[in-house]
């Protein structure tokens, strides 16, 4: 390794080890090395092993970033770059996300690849497998299970994605507990088939009932892979306990390599786990226990507000520090990893929340909001299947004169609507990942949705963008829930 590898693998680690606010003892306590070794590798007197750089990826949670940094290559990779993969390949998986999500009846699935074509031919459909067995170690049972009771198509309620566009599939198998079939890049307004060198995005989700699911989640790796991640949010309450175990063709199972990652987020335990470059034809199994059913052994509680609801959902509420100051800007090329990384978490949040709630006018959520002291937001526009807006360091640089007033709620403090006065269209200067400065237009419902953002990211809650005497309603007084403003 040259000592330009060196350094910049030196770097990172102490970036993220800053970011994850850890000192060296406490990450050498955590990566099983002595305090004295990390300072060896940050200051670049020594490069570490393959697997102490798999481990600092997952202690550290640095999207690719380490792993990256530890092989000498921008953590950014470039569209279109030369990717090793196997002799007849064609498609190569740069980041395969599973996020499995236990309320204390239904297990919800939601998995996330992005993809590129590393073939000759353009790529049409994509092969996914639904695979459930309740008890494991008890084939006899389980099999008696799925006869009485098969899983059916219409209780998965499978929904799938590519980029904006709604995925169609056609079915391959269908068993009482298998399922697989081909999710093809079309539906009846479109295709897109996935061409030589390009990269798409493909999200699928599903449901499985907890009498049919079974406490574990695999990962199999059958196509060449950059990096995996499994995040699994259980009810606090059920006092959960996971650990996992990998296999493959040549070796017997063994304990994970990397660590799992345990977190508290609102009501739910969240456990995490990432390796990079898995060799093809691993399996990976997450396994759990609960030591006591979500809500045993408690009084029934009562239904819980929308702001409650809310923050359960991860979402900062009113009266947080971190939602009345100025969110610190990103460094912008240099933190376009970190930035990359805060937007997959606003993403993921924004999907708990629509769980949650029926947006008619769009939606909208800033790092600040979810606990991250960075300037990131993403805007969700009502119409089906629109791209998110993704903002990083936004101000508002133009406003226009006219101006029109109505309700707006946020998820802070969603138990009420407030009657905010906006302009009715705005232009946003805003940040590219490259560092270029960008600006852009927004007009009507969704300069009122995207001016909302940026006045999160300024430390500015709707409440004081209200005509003076003004207060907010309660929201079971608020007769617009799940309609869009009115603009005539």
């Amino acid at each position: 390794m040259s000592t330009e590898e060196r350094t910049t693998f030196a770097v990172e680690l102490t970036r993220w080890r800053t970011i994850r606010g850890l000192s060296q003892a406490a990450l050498a306590a955590r990566l099983n090395i002595t305090p004295s070794y990390v300072s060896h590798l940050e200051a670049g007197r020594e490069h570490g092993s393959a697997d102490l750089a798999r481990r600092a990826e997952a202690v550290l949670d640095a999207g690719g970033a380490l792993w990256q940094a530890w092989k000498g290559t921008d953590p950014v990779t470039a569209v279109g770059e030369t990717v090793d993969v196997p002799p007849g390949a064609e498609l190569f998986v740069l980041e395969d996300e599973a996020a499995l999500t236990y309320d204390g009846t239904y297990y919800h699935l939601r998995m996330r690849r992005l993809l590129r074509n590393t073939g000759t031919d353009p790529v049409t459909r994509y092969l996914v497998r639904i695979a459930v067995d309740r008890y494991p170690d008890d084939p006899e049972r389980s099999n008696a299970l799925y006869r009485r009771s098969p899983l059916t198509w219409d209780e998965l309620a499978l929904e799938a994605r590519c980029g904006a566009e709604p995925m169609t599939w056609t079915v391959k198998h269908d068993r009482d507990a298998f399922k697989e079939l081909w999710l093809q890049f079309a539906n009846p307004d479109a295709r897109f088939p996935l061409y030589p060198g390009e990269e798409t995005e493909i999200v699928y989700s599903y449901a499985v009932t907890a009498d049919k699911w079974g406490p574990w989640f695999q990962r199999a790796v059958r196509l060449p892979t950059r990096m995996l991640r499994v995040e699994l949010a259980f009810p606090a309450d059920s006092e959960p306990t996971v650990w996992g175990t990998e296999t493959s063709l040549s070796a017997h199972q063994a304990d994970l390599r990397t660590p799992v990652q345990r977190t508290t987020r609102g009501k739910q335990t969240v456990f995490t786990w990432t390796t990079m470059e898995p060799p093809q034809h691993a399996r990976y199994r997450l396994q759990w226990r609960f030591t006591s059913e979500p809500g045993a052994d408690t009084e029934p509680e009562i239904a819980p507000s929308a702001s409650q609801a809310m923050a359960s959902a991860g979402i900062a509420q009113d009266g947080e520090p971190v939602l009345a100051r100025a969110a610190d800007p990103f460094d912008l090329p240099a933190e376009a990893a970190e930035a990359a990384s805060v937007v997959r978490e606003l993403l993921a949040a924004v999907e708990r929340v629509r769980a949650l709630h029926t947006f008619g006018k769009g939606m909208g959520l800033a790092a600040p909001q979810i606990g991250i002291d960075r300037s990131a937001a993403v805007i969700i526009p009502p119409e089906p299947g629109a791209e998110p807006v993704i903002l990083l360091n936004a101000t508002i640089a133009e406003e226009s004169g006219q101006s029109d007033e109505q309700y707006e709620g946020c998820l802070s403090f969603f138990d009420v609507r407030g009657l905010v006065p906006r302009p009715l269209h705005i232009v946003v200067a805003h940040t590219e990942p490259d560092g270029t400065t960008h600006l852009s237009r927004f007009e009507q419902g969704l300069a009122r949705l995207v001016a909302h953002e940026v006045d999160h990211l300024h430390g500015v809650l709707y409440r004081q963008r209200m005509r003076q005497g003004v207060e907010p309603i309660p929201v079971e007084q608020y007769r617009g829930t799940g309609k869009t403003w009115n603009y005539t």
